[in-house]
């Protein structure tokens, strides 16, 4: 089965939003860059090596579609990449692979895990991964976690995420204090009481 695999660059609060949605005032665009280095370079590269599709929510698409073509150079595997693209307005592009997916989104999801092809990327889409999560259909988690607050922003997880468990399965810290991580899906939360001290 393909796995849904969300990467992002997030602050020690959470949010993930990088530039004004909407007009929604958000002013702290580009707010990891000053901690990049070579390491998360590295990292970076790495990850965008894989084989991979891309699952993107429509306004992180339609900025893309306009980017990637011309930029390619740095990140080849996007244009080879299918993009799955969750829009109940557009229906084509072209930026091909394109495949756009309306209607029940966790749905179509669960049918693009069962097929046959690469696992399977989100990068940014904030509003679209609260669906995958409250679905339970996220099975892991490539994050660098910058050491910055924001105190605004769409935020990784928000309200009506499901408990779940997660397993760090590779980590290091970048010299400017970038954690690079992968978590991936561990079961349910396991709960335990805490430990009777003997003097008690």
């Amino acid at each position: 089965m393909r796995k849904i695999v969300a990467c992002e660059f997030m602050t020690i609060d959470g949010v993930i939003q990088n530039e004004e949605n909407d007009g929604d005032g958000f002013k702290y665009g580009g707010w990891f860059f000053p901690f990049a280095d070579e390491v998360t370079g590295s990292v970076i590269q790495e990850r965008l090596a894989k084989p991979v599709d891309l699952l993107l929510g429509r306004k992180t698409f339609d900025s893309w579609e306009t980017y990637w073509p011309t930029h390619s150079n740095f990140w080849p595997n996007v244009m080879t990449a299918t993009k799955y693209v969750a829009s109940n307005t557009r229906t084509t592009s072209d930026w091909q692979p394109t495949v756009f997916l309306c209607g029940d989104l966790a749905e179509k999801v669960r049918e693009l895990k069962r097929s046959d092809g690469p696992d399977i990327h989100v990068f940014g889409s904030a509003d679209m991964l609260q669906t995958l999560f409250k679905a339970d259909l996220v099975d892991a988690l490539e994050l660098m976690i910058i050491p910055v607050t924001l105190g605004t922003g769409k935020r990784l997880f928000q309200d009506g995420t499901i408990p779940a468990a997660f397993k760090v399965t590779s980590s290091q810290v970048a010299p400017k204090g970038i954690i690079c991580v992968t978590y991936e899906r561990d079961g349910d939360v396991k709960t335990a009481a805490p430990p009777i001290k003997e003097d008690e």
